[in-house]
């Protein structure tokens, strides 16, 4: 129902790219550049300068981008109170979450929320900690869940759940047989990491500080994008790693690693992630509901720890 004209170009001028405004909106670049061609013609200006591969809003597009802000808003509020008059949860939501809780969490949760919430229309978008919660910070997405301590005092932070990361090897391997490993006992071996905003790698180095050592301690032999990479990498017996345990069901199951416990133990919190003074529509705030009951129980079945409020301030 709002003017599809604007809502393209506000998604352009927050994130001042048309290829990233296409990939956000599920659009081609083409098509975005003729809905912002359109508004521009409708106003008969400008509305963005594109200079050297690169944009930015001209005056009269600081003000459609204000007023937009404005518009898109109170479009939202709207179709929330009436929606919520007639008892209804539609819409659609735009999650963001980081790659252990996209792949190992999120397809269970949501598949139950759907269940319960069927007019709910759920886009997903995958990125390591540091894009969730840049997205979150943009506006891009409505709730970010990411899987490492966030530091923005604007956003509301909750914490759903506590995971434990383990040192995970080959059976094979010269540690197999331990109980618990520090890390002087493992950083002579061949080290596999995530990369760089990436809230495992992120929780990794801190523990690392914390022990007295760095990064650069590590024999570091390969850097790898997602768990199942790593998981793959290290029953090949291309070297260890850290994961977390809730990324080990199947390979624990089928007995094709070991997962060993940290000493003194890694624990992070699994946050949800928003905009404290952005407006929430029924459905974000049925999915948060949903989603920290859904963690809780979830979380208790499994064996993790239910966050207590000291946890809490552990998301910041």
């Amino acid at each position: 129902m709002a003017d599809r004209r604007l809502q393209v170009f506000h998604t352009v001028a927050k994130v001042m790219s048309f290829t990233k405004a296409a990939e956000t909106l599920h659009m081609t670049q083409p098509a975005v550049t003729f809905q912002v061609k359109q508004l521009e013609d409708f106003f008969n200006t400008r509305l963005f300068d594109r200079t050297h591969n690169k944009i930015t809003l001209t005056d009269a597009g600081k003000v459609v981008y204000d007023y937009s802000d404005q518009i898109l808003e109170l479009y939202e509020r709207m179709n929330s109170d009436v929606r919520e008059m007639t008892g209804e949860v539609t819409g659609t939501l735009v999650i963001g979450a980081s790659t252990t809780i996209a792949e190992y969490m999120l397809p269970s949760l949501l598949g139950a929320f759907k269940k319960q919430y069927d007019d709910v229309n759920i886009r997903l978008q995958v990125g390591n900690t540091d894009a969730i919660v840049s997205m979150v910070e943009n506006n891009m997405i409505d709730l970010g869940l990411v899987e490492a301590p966030v530091h923005n005092k604007n956003l509301e932070v909750d914490v759903c759940r506590i995971d434990e990361m383990q040192l995970i090897c080959p059976k094979t391997h010269p540690l197999a047989k331990r109980d618990k490993v520090t890390v002087e006992d493992f950083r002579k071996y061949g080290y596999i990491t995530r990369e760089e905003g990436s809230g495992s790698r992120t929780v990794i180095d801190s523990y690392i500080r914390e022990q007295g050592l760095t990064y650069s301690d590590l024999k570091v032999v390969m850097e790898l994008g997602s768990p199942e990479a790593i998981k793959m990498a290290v029953e090949s017996d291309v070297g260890i790693a850290i994961v977390s345990r809730s990324t080990l069901a199947k390979e624990l199951k089928l007995d094709t690693l070991v997962a060993i416990p940290l000493d003194p133990p890694i624990l992070r919190p699994f946050s949800h992630v928003r905009q404290k003074h952005k407006f929430r529509h029924r459905a974000v705030g049925e999915l948060l509901e949903f989603a920290v009951d859904y963690c809780r129980e979830r979380a208790t079945e499994l064996g993790f720890r239910v966050p207590t409020q000291e946890d809490q301030k552990m998301g910041r």
